[in-house]
């Protein structure tokens, strides 16, 4: 029997979550129409709706979707295309992997908030310091996960390939590396957030454009529409590149046999 929900019920689940959200703001708006909360410091759904019409209408808001959108794929790009030569590096050495062990885990429980003052020392106020920042976000995501994807293919598989005559080179490529794509894929998934966290951090504390900058200028002109409307294109950025993602990992992984 097939358990993979139908049409029907994915509907209904959207519609599900398009009623909840719609709860919340309506509840959100009367809360501030009665007074009960500060408009001051919460605002209100339609001041934050008119706000965000009025950001892309004047075309404020665009130049600064893109500079972020720049930061954070270019970390993506950077941190996966590491991530992954690591992990392939540390899965051919064993000792090596043994030896670097603790100090790659000291390295990613370093706060990555407070390496964002050094990399702007180092790289400016530009975009190449939240490109860096983001990467290194990135890279410890996507290196646990590929490394662990190359550990758990199957050996049987491996040996059974080997005794047919294939070499090293295809090995790795006809085996391995399929094998470890869904790994790689959850990795570069939760990197995809941990991307735009990084670009967005980087602006915040240093920058003078970005969405993270306008929320920081925002903040201090004290325009609580403003940020509100900068988090929630961030949101739909974050929902609209994740969508992209599982479009580009359903077509990736489409060899896969279906779930039963």
């Amino acid at each position: 029997m097939n358990s993979s929900p139908g049409p029907q019920s994915g509907h209904r689940v959207f519609l599900l979550r398009l009623v909840l959200i719609l709860a919340v703001l309506a509840v959100w708006e009367l809360l501030a129409r009665w007074k009960i909360i500060d408009t001051f410091f919460m605002s209100q759904p339609t001041a934050i709706l008119l706000d965000m019409v009025d950001a892309f209408r004047s075309g404020e808001i665009i130049p600064h979707i893109v500079v972020t959108l720049k930061e954070a794929l270019a970390g993506l790009l950077i941190g996966t295309i590491a991530g992954i030569l690591s992990a392939l590096f540390l899965e051919k050495m064993d000792v090596a992997a043994r030896i670097l062990d603790p100090i790659i885990m000291a390295f990613y429980g370093i706060p990555k908030l407070a390496l964002g003052p050094i990399f702007i020392l180092w790289f400016g106020l530009g975009i190449e310091s939240k490109i860096f920042l983001a990467a290194l976000m990135v890279y410890f995501l996507v290196l646990f996960n590929a490394y662990a994807g190359f550990k758990n293919v199957d050996q049987s598989l491996v040996n059974a390939v080997k005794l047919m005559g294939a070499r090293n080179r295809q090995i790795m490529l006809k085996v391995v590396l399929p094998s470890s794509i869904p790994w790689m894929l959850a990795g570069i998934k939760a990197g995809l957030g941990a991307a735009l966290l990084g670009a967005v951090v980087g602006e915040y504390i240093g920058a003078n454009s970005g969405l993270g900058w306008m929320v920081e200028y925002a903040g201090g002109m004290y325009d609580i529409a403003r940020v509100f409307t900068c988090i929630i294109v961030l949101m739909l950025l974050m929902a609209a590149l994740n969508s992209a993602l599982g479009v580009f990992e359903r077509r990736l992984l489409k060899w896969r046999p279906a779930v039963e």
